[in-house]
């Protein structure tokens, strides 16, 4: 069991930036893929971004180049941060912890959930 707490959503202006934190308690965080995902009101929950157990990671296409995730093992947590937000970043965000090895950027993968961190991006 794992157990995921997410932090560091806020209100940014246009073009700001903001660190999310997961922090993951109870097994081993290192046997886990960590995931990124949002979502927007009245809109499906989309992915954003992974990092897989070999430390490789994943975008989606809307926040390359924008994001970045990160994993800290020896503080079990994994990161995002955010650059140059967008508007249409608004949303609600997860992160998520994966036991298996693929599928990462698919929310059906992903067994345990954070209660989620509002960010809202003004213009």
């Amino acid at each position: 069991q794992v157990q995921l707490v997410d932090s560091g959503g806020g209100l940014v202006q246009a073009g700001g930036s903001l660190r999310l934190s997961c922090a993951a308690s109870g097994r081993s965080f290192s046997g886990y893929a960590m995931g990124w995902f949002r979502q927007a009101p009245g809109k499906e929950r989309e992915f954003v971004a992974a990092i897989s157990q070999s430390l490789t990671t994943y975008y989606a296409n809307s926040v390359k180049g924008r994001f970045t995730i990160s994993s800290d093992n020896a503080k079990n947590t994994v990161y995002l941060q955010m650059n140059s937000l967008k508007l249409e970043d608004t949303a609600v965000y997860y992160c998520a912890a994966s036991n298996i090895r693929y599928g990462i950027t698919s929310p059906t993968s992903y067994d345990y959930w954070g209660q989620g961190t509002q960010v809202t991006v003004s213009s």
